[in-house]
């Protein structure tokens, strides 16, 4: 069986087979956190290291490690990724930290990680696991960046609000006030918001994903005719 591109590993986790919109997983995190931008941005990147540091190390252990112990061998590797990083992000951002709460810890039993340790990075070489690792990661965080954007525009008129929360002082300037005098919609920075937030989003991607497929098939078809003739 031939091994995936590079450029197929990357098309498939940012879009094709992206795990909050296609496979849709990782749900919980995505839309209990999502209020913000930076809220997003914050666990989608610590997210997206658990996924690497895990498909580097499965990979590197694929060859080692019994079939018979292997998923709790990738469970003790995603657990110790996300307390390394869990304790990084008490460390160095604390105020986000606390704000994300239990949902740093709880990247352990996104299904997202243990998935792609076993159906990809056991079963391919490091740098292929390196890429799928940053793909998915990369994918799931465009997600949550795209909704906590949503969800903080239509719920309280801001963009990057409490983006000195990760970047520090010098961002407390970077919040952009969209709508003026705006007093906010509730619903949307509510759970509610977040499952609407997210079926409007899988919505978008499945009207461009069928566009796209029947732009294909004319070009299919006329291909195809060419051929015979």
């Amino acid at each position: 069986m031939a091994e995936p591109s590079g450029r197929a590993i990357t098309i498939d986790g940012l879009w094709n087979n992206n795990p909050a919109l296609v496979q849709l997983l990782g749900l919980c995190p995505l839309l209990a956190v999502t209020s913000t931008t930076i809220n997003g941005l914050g666990l989608g990147l610590a997210t997206t290291l658990t996924l690497i540091l895990s498909n580097v190390i499965v990979s590197l252990i694929r060859k080692i490690v019994r079939p018979e112990v292997r998923i709790p061998v990738f469970v003790l590797v995603i657990a110790s990724a996300v307390t390394t990083i869990e304790l990084a992000m008490n460390a160095f951002f604390h105020d986000l930290y606390n704000i994300l709460g239990i949902f740093i810890p709880l990247i352990v039993t996104n299904c997202s990680i243990i998935g792609r340790a076993e159906a990809f990075a056991s079963k391919h070489d490091v740098g292929r696991a390196f890429v799928d690792g940053l793909a998915m990661g990369l994918g799931f965080t465009a997600v949550l960046v795209l909704l906590g954007s949503l969800r903080e525009l239509i719920g309280q008129g801001t963009l990057l609000s409490h983006a000195h929360l990760m970047f520090g002082e010098l961002a407390r300037g970077w919040a952009v006030t969209v709508i003026e005098d705006y007093r906010g919609f509730l619903l949307a920075i509510l759970p509610p918001g977040a499952f609407l937030g997210l079926g409007l989003i899988i919505a978008v991607k499945n009207i461009i994903d069928r566009r796209l497929e029947q732009r294909r098939s004319p070009a299919a078809s006329s291909a195809a005719l060419e051929s015979t003739a």
